[in-house]
């Protein structure tokens, strides 16, 4: 076989690869993506493609795992575009009260999952103020009050960055499906086994392997109230 032939190869799977990415359903993508990844710059290219094709349209998991393997990316070329065209990542974080979510964007693009739960707990203290930041957990008032922009930024933020398992929209939809039965909802998540409540930290899992709607973690030991609001609150409506 000649090298025009690989080269002519090579090209053809690429090109099939892109197609695949842009029509497949989102686990075929997942996997294309996964592909992508291990063919070196020609894979980053197509990546890069991808995510600027989709920048204008709200970003899905899809585009966070894409993100993700350029981010990773060692290679000049992806640090360079990265900058150029997605500064902030891939979720506009807004906030209405001028919270800088950008390094809960990078742990949580890091998967570094238990250090973006504690960054998420005091940043949602900061949106509800001073006194919140002093007790550094919430009540279901400041809950209530708490901006959609925000609530909408955070959990857009673990959405993306998680393949879809994590955020309080995931922690909703079980809630919903299962009838807004709290316990069904404890057990579905991971938050509880039978009687036994998991203990913090190290009962919890900090993982893609977890249950789905396993994290972000909210202060439900303190009573459904705090949960019940964010479940409730506007910003899914």
């Amino acid at each position: 076989m000649t090298d025009s032939m690989i080269l002519s190869g090579t090209a053809n799977h690429i090109d099939s690869l892109r197609q695949t990415l842009i029509a497949g359903s989102e686990k075929v993508q997942q996997q294309t993506i996964l592909q992508l990844a291990e063919l070196g710059n020609e894979g980053l290219e197509v990546l890069q493609e991808f995510l600027l094709k989709r920048r204008e349209n709200p970003p899905t998991w899809i585009d966070g795992k894409a993100y993700q393997v350029v981010y990773n990316s060692d290679a000049p070329t992806a640090k360079q575009f990265l900058q150029t065209y997605f500064p902030q990542g891939i979720v506009p974080l807004k906030s209405a009260c001028g919270i800088n979510y950008h390094p809960l964007q990078q742990l949580l693009v890091n998967q570094k999952f238990q250090e973006a739960d504690l960054l998420t707990i005091q940043q949602m203290c900061e949106v509800a103020g001073s006194t919140a930041v002093q007790r550094k957990w919430l009540y279901f008032t400041d809950i209530d009050n708490f901006p959609v922009e925000d609530l909408q930024t955070i959990n857009q933020l673990w959405l993306i960055h998680s393949e879809g398992k994590f955020g309080f929209s995931v922690q909703r939809e079980i809630w919903l499906g299962s009838g807004k039965n709290w316990d069904k909802l404890w057990m579905k998540i991971g938050w509880k086994d039978g009687n036994k409540w998991t203990r913090y930290p190290h009962e919890f899992t900090w993982d893609l392997t977890a249950p789905k709607g396993h994290l972000p973690l909210s202060n439900q030991l303190r009573g459904v109230r705090v949960i019940a609001s964010l479940l409730s609150h506007p910003a899914w409506l």
